[in-house]
């Protein structure tokens, strides 16, 4: 078995999706920072990296 080059999606696997808080995690108080908040902050690091994630495997469905 070959080990995958390290331009290879295998090598550099896409960045995963930060799971949505449920509704039940907010207790709805006002808190500083929210679980949204955090959830917010971690969803757009997530697509920086997703972005930069294409830029190296172009064509590659992050999904597949």
């Amino acid at each position: 078995m070959s080990t995958p080059s390290p331009e290879s999606p295998r090598a550099d696997p896409p960045p995963r999706r930060p799971e949505e808080p449920d509704p039940a995690d907010c207790c709805g108080e006002g808190c500083v920072p929210c679980v949204y908040d955090r959830y917010d902050e971690a969803l757009e690091r997530y697509r920086e990296a997703l972005a930069a994630w294409r830029m190296r495997h172009p064509g590659v469905d992050p999904d597949a």
